[in-house]
């Protein structure tokens, strides 16, 4: 099963890309790694490997069909990117199309809103498509909606220096030509709603910023009947951090922020029962989070998406 109803909401889960990023020292260089080792039992075989040491993660799309309309939530990777720090991610040939139509039910000209919950090159990827030589919007009728902080943040006209590093190669270089291939071109076309201090996309949907991974990180809020969830996107990385909350991998630009939102998330999902989905999370996608002691948090139970 990959949809799931919440209140007046339904949810499809779209898995564009999935594998090992890189070793879990790597993506978390400051977290021992006995910690690892310690919770193998329930992070195998889904999130980390124990054999090679890897870090495992899907690069997936939630579709939301909410009052009416179609929503994306992250677009992923995208197809014929150029991405020369990311070898594993340069050039696909893809079919994340397809696969929006046929477990979606979903073609490029049905989506209303796309919202990238962040800018970075795995959440706006299918923002655009290779057509003659330019990039274009995949997704003809949509309004993409983009946290103004990021926009800013990232591009190249405002030079502002980057932070963040992906095994100590510098984020700006990880996420190279993402800009200009994958958020300019939907800004040009007119598409883009560049939103600041919070944006209300209908009764059951709310975006609320949640900086730290990247200025401009947001979550976006479900509310629907006796229903909560938190689209938290890489608030969280691993359900490690879930756990571990004060882990923080080495891919935020400001990871003290970072580690102080997701803690007062994690707070505010196990006080509400909200189901939390994480942008990356491999076997069922997202997980209903609980207490543990007084700073502490557990996993209550997984959603029931089919791993």
């Amino acid at each position: 099963m990959q949809t799931i109803t919440l209140g007046d909401v339904e949810i499809t889960r779209i898995v564009e890309w999935q594998g090992p990023v890189a070793p879990a020292s790597a993506v978390f260089p400051d977290t021992d790694p006995e910690k690892w080792a310690r919770n193998a039992s329930w992070l195998s075989p889904d999130f980390w490997d124990p054999e090679t040491g890897d870090y495992l993660a899907h690069v997936q799309t939630w579709v939301l069909r909410s009052a009416g309309r179609t929503i994306l939530v992250d677009t992923g990777i995208g197809n014929d990117k150029e991405r020369p720090r990311m070898p594993f991610w340069s050039h696909l040939n893809g079919d994340f199309l397809d696969r929006l139509a046929t477990q979606a039910d979903v073609r490029p000209e049905d989506v209303d809103l796309v919202v990238n919950t962040h800018v970075h090159t795995d959440h706006v990827g299918w923002n655009t498509r290779l057509q003659d030589g330019a990039w274009v919007p995949a997704f003809p009728r949509a309004t993409y909606l983009i946290p103004r902080a990021d926009f800013d943040y990232w591009n190249p006209r405002n030079g502002i220096p980057k932070h963040g590093s992906f095994g100590n190669v510098n984020a700006d270089r990880g996420n190279r030509h993402m800009f200009e291939d994958s958020v300019d071109p939907v800004h040009r076309s007119g598409q883009a709603l560049l939103w600041e201090g919070g944006h209300r996309i209908d009764g059951a949907l709310a975006l609320e910023p949640a900086p730290g991974h990247t200025p401009g990180s947001s979550v976006l809020r479900l509310t629907s009947g006796t229903d909560r969830a938190l689209f938290v996107g890489d608030l969280l990385h691993s359900p490690l951090q879930i756990t571990e909350p004060d882990e923080e991998p080495c891919l935020s630009e400001d990871p003290r922020a970072a580690t102080a939102t997701r803690r007062r998330y994690l707070e505010q999902a196990a006080g509400t029962n909200s189901l939390v989905f994480p942008a990356h999370l491999p076997g069922h996608g997202a997980a209903e989070i609980g207490r543990q002691g007084t700073t502490g948090f557990s996993i209550k139970k997984w959603a029931p998406f089919t791993p």
